[in-house]
């Protein structure tokens, strides 16, 4: 928040510069910290002038502490205890800017579905035998930020869903592969969604986000996330590009985010937008589609 208030640090200008050309009419902002009366969120949405007058945000997971070893490494209190990865209430949450009003009372928020309860879930284990105990399950939340499904109210047409998310990045873990099949279980309650579980996804319908999962490469259940974009419910208005640049001795370059618009949808145009490298703008890039019905 202090970062974005001063406004001199080079990344968020960078980010900034990026949104102002290309304007999209929702966008959705992860990694976004959360504060309870949305001082920092006004302060981005501001730079922008009147481009952005609806903005919403809800508390992420990240941050929100539990009192449990969560990661079973004998230590409490640590960023990894919390039932999202952070360093405080709020680290790196989600935020929604857009220039249609947003129906914050009927948006549902599926951030408190415990992972155990997910229909198909699978928990991790070593040996045959649970990793996570009792105590650690009844309070372990699926979503590492949020799942929210959102109505957006363009003026003059019929209202569309945002089903918004961001998963945690399926490493950092051990052989229990705890963050790996979260991963891939954040991305299967949207399956679950689809096929008309938890109160089901209205249509039409936008899923955005970041999946932290490439269809091809790197880390977590690629095969998961190719069979996700192959569902007859959604388009893949960018198949084969990547979204984020990491050092080539890191994970390299992958697809992570995705804006993926329902059947119903015609799609007219859709871009990753790579800034010049010399721009501070961070490894993730902003992806857009243009839609219409």
């Amino acid at each position: 928040m202090r970062d974005v208030i001063k406004g001199d640090d080079p990344q968020i200008a960078a980010v900034v510069a990026i949104v102002t050309q290309v304007a999209p009419d929702v966008l959705l902002l992860t990694e976004f910290d959360y504060d309870l009366d949305g001082l920092a969120l006004a302060a981005f949405a501001d730079q922008f002038g009147d481009l952005y007058p609806y903005r919403f945000a809800l508390q992420p997971n990240t941050g929100r502490a539990t009192g449990l070893d969560m990661d079973r490494n004998g230590r409490l209190g640590e960023a990894r205890d919390a039932q999202g990865y952070g360093r405080f209430v709020g680290d790196g949450g989600m935020a929604l800017l857009s220039r249609f009003p947003v129906d914050g009372g009927a948006v549902t928020d599926l951030s408190d579905v415990l992972w155990r309860d997910l229909p198909g879930a699978v928990l991790p284990q070593v040996d045959g035998q649970p990793f996570l105990p009792d105590d650690v399950l009844s309070v372990q939340r699926l979503s590492t930020t949020g799942h929210w499904i959102v109505p957006i109210i363009p003026p003059g047409q019929p209202p569309f869903a945002l089903l918004a998310f961001a998963a945690t990045p399926p490493v950092f873990d051990g052989p229990e592969d705890r963050n790996g099949l979260r991963n891939r279980d954040e991305l299967h309650l949207w399956e679950v969604v689809l096929d008309g579980g938890f109160g089901a996804a209205p249509d039409p319908f936008v899923i955005v986000g970041n999946a932290n999962l490439d269809p091809l490469d790197g880390a977590g259940d690629s095969a998961a996330m190719a069979a996700f974009l192959g569902r007859p419910q959604l388009q893949d208005p960018l198949p084969g590009r990547d979204t984020a640049d990491w050092p080539q001795d890191g994970p390299g370059n992958l697809r992570v985010s995705y804006v993926l618009p329902s059947a119903t949808w015609q799609i007219t145009d859709a871009a990753v937008v790579r800034p010049l490298p010399d721009v501070a703008a961070g490894p993730h890039h902003l992806v857009w589609v243009d839609i219409r019905r």
